[in-house]
């Protein structure tokens, strides 16, 4: 029976890069529609669980994983799950803007054009996903008439939001975000904070963030790691009002990470 209430679980997940375990029997629950903020001290293992959510990690060679990840009822280790499809429904923002040294036009349509066979997609309809994408994303106004100009010439809070804009045609389940401000000054920063809040509840968000602040403004819940587990997942608010276990508090409060 599929869980409607949460669009990813995990269940005993374990993962090693060679001999090293990175991941320890980490079992966690999202929920659909909301922003769930992965914390922790550097090198405690929330990048690796954010990677695992659409196998990335799997590029790095050398990589064993253990254990099962649902993402919407279905477990992404079945033998017959298409990675090409896995990543259409589960998009992937990191942590520098990284647009394709193509057009406007061309980054928004770039995901589309691969998962879609050639000539399926009339003009009129491809016109009109770009201007849905960039309208989701509030940079239509300021982009309509620079379409065809380089993406890498954009500001880089421009450059992000179109990278998050690339992914929507797709029609994902999941966005998954890398630390997306950390590149970006404080006006950049509440931009990409404000569209985020725009997109929950339409797509399921988990953000790898070192910026407690952040993570307290943005998140319904926060899951916070040490060392390759998970010790604490909570509403944020409680989180930060309430740790239950002394280690995240030791670590909200600044005394290490």
């Amino acid at each position: 029976m599929t869980d409607l209430t949460h669009s990813l679980t995990t269940r005993h997940l374990n993962l090693w890069y060679g001999s090293f375990q990175a991941l320890i029997d980490v079992t966690v629950d999202i929920r659909h529609g909301q922003i769930t903020s992965l914390i922790g001290p550097s090198g405690c293992g929330k990048t690796t669980l954010l990677r695992c959510f659409n196998r990335v990690n799997e590029r790095y060679g050398s990589v064993t994983t253990q254990g099962e990840i649902r993402i919407l009822g279905r477990n992404i280790y079945d033998p017959d799950v298409s990675l090409v499809e896995l990543r259409k429904s589960v998009g992937m923002v990191f942590q520098r803007p990284n647009p394709l040294p193509l057009s406007v036009r061309e980054n928004v349509l770039f995901g589309l054009r691969i998962h879609s066979e050639r000539g399926a997609l009339k003009p009129d309809a491809l016109e009109a996903a770009v201007e849905q994408a960039l309208t989701e994303v509030g940079l239509w106004e300021d982009l309509k008439d620079r379409l065809d100009h380089p993406a890498i010439r954009l500001q880089l809070e421009q450059q992000q939001k179109l990278c998050i804009a690339r992914l929507l045609p797709l029609k994902p389940d999941v966005i998954l975000m890398d630390e997306p401000c950390s590149a970006l000054d404080v006006n950049g920063t509440k931009a990409i904070e404000e569209l985020m809040f725009k997109l929950k509840g339409r797509y399921t968000i988990v953000i790898v963030t070192h910026n407690m602040a952040q993570a307290r403004r943005v998140s319904d819940e926060c899951v916070f790691m040490l060392m390759g587990k998970l010790l604490e997942h909570r509403p944020t608010v409680d989180l930060f009002l309430n740790p239950a276990h002394p280690k995240t508090a030791e670590y909200i409060e600044g005394r290490y990470g």
